[in-house]
């Protein structure tokens, strides 16, 4: 039996990530070595040796992710056990939370560090797939069938705007509807759903504003403004995005060389973590962005065509739910980084600097390639009971 899962696993998702992930890890050591000395008064590798702790450990969580029959996930006490945690967590944020660059967005435990928004992504795919998969049968009861997972989706993505953090909350939001729009309800219940929405939102930035506590803030204005005109505002609020087209530009095919970065150099904040792919550009040029494209848009597209190859309805929304957080969180990326959309502050999947990010994210992959190997086994069974 194991010998057939190891042949029915796909090697080709498993060395992109790996491939990716390491090139990430190179990228963070060359983008962070500055900073770490010069802002963080650390030694050159701290952030590097981070990064390889946390990526041996993500890489072990995707190994145990894959091997694991992704649907034992579908079990209701293990949702109920995962969405409680969930729930908890973000409830303790506005406990004792750390608050870093103005949103409380991280809680310690036992000494450790992470961001419990990024847990949330992976518990609401899950969560989102297998309910859907169970109300299959009675799909379109906009009651009974589209409504009660869209109101949990809709709480969570509450608290974490709350943190604030709109860029994550966003990501969330568009990955659910993604789950939700696949999951096969008909356009009456997806428009109902869509104007119940819209509803919400201004209900809830009414409220804000009636009681001081304004959704929009001089802190998202300000990133808004300098979206518009970085150059306007090429000291203050443009300062990153100016940094950023410099680098880019400066980049051409084959960029300034690894480690030759000049933006690097306490011109560009966070140059590891949301900015990454500007110094990508610059050291590395079209080329090296084109490989994290490349990479990316191999993963996206391998789990989409994984959607929707696997006959189970569990399995089907669970890859297109991974495939969308990893399409969507790349596009906020680098929209940013580019100057497409406001800066949000979401790193790029697999490569920027974060451990609680490359863990989940890992996670996901170890998903993909656990419903991928069911999905084969089944088709190869098929053919044998054909033949």
């Amino acid at each position: 039996m194991i010998k057939r899962r190891l042949k029915s696993f796909d090697y080709s998702l498993l060395i992109v990530y790996v491939l990716l992930s390491i090139f990430g890890l190179i990228m963070v050591y060359s983008a962070s070595m500055i900073t770490s000395i010069q802002i963080y008064e650390v030694e050159s590798n701290f952030f590097f040796k981070r990064q390889l702790m946390f990526l041996m450990l993500s890489y072990v969580m995707c190994i145990v992710a894959a091997i694991l029959p992704y649907k034992k996930y579908k079990n209701n006490i293990f949702l109920m056990v995962m969405i409680f945690m969930m729930f908890a967590l973000l409830i303790g944020l506005f406990l004792r939370g750390q608050t870093v660059n103005n949103a409380t967005s991280w809680i310690s435990i036992m000494g450790v560090s992470f961001q419990p928004a990024e847990f949330v992504k992976l518990a609401l795919i899950i969560y989102l797939a297998a309910v859907y998969s169970k109300k299959q049968p009675y799909i379109n009861d906009f009651n009974k069938g589209v409504v009660p997972p869209v109101v949990i989706l809709c709480l969570f993505c509450f608290l974490i705007v709350l943190q604030p953090d709109v860029g994550t909350a966003a990501i969330i939001f568009a990955t659910g509807a993604i789950i939700v729009f696949c999951a096969g309800m008909n356009w009456k219940n997806l428009f109902k759903l869509s104007g119940i929405g819209i509803f919400l939102i201004f209900i809830f930035v009414s409220v804000m504003s009636l009681t001081g506590h304004s959704f929009i803030t001089e802190t998202r204005m300000a990133r808004f403004t300098s979206f518009m005109d970085p150059f306007k505002y090429e000291l203050d609020e443009g300062l990153q995005l100016v940094n950023s087209y410099v680098a880019i530009g400066s980049g051409g095919l084959t960029g300034v060389g690894l480690g030759k970065s000049i933006q690097k150099l306490g011109y560009l904040p966070e140059a590891h973590t949301d900015f990454i792919m500007a110094i990508i550009a610059e050291e590395l040029g079209v080329l090296g962005v084109g490989f994290v494209l490349f990479c990316l848009g191999f993963i996206v597209l391998k789990g989409f065509h994984l959607g929707m190859k696997c006959k189970d309805a569990f399995g089907s929304l669970l890859a297109f739910g991974i495939s969308g957080l990893i399409g969507i969180q790349t596009f906020i990326n680098l929209g940013g980084v580019a100057g497409l959309i406001p800066i949000t502050g979401v790193t790029l999947p697999f490569v920027s600097y974060g451990g609680t990010s490359l863990m989940v994210l890992s996670i996901c992959i170890g998903l993909l390639m656990s419903v991928s190997s069911r999905a084969n086994l089944e088709m190869k069974e098929k053919e044998k009971l054909d033949s």
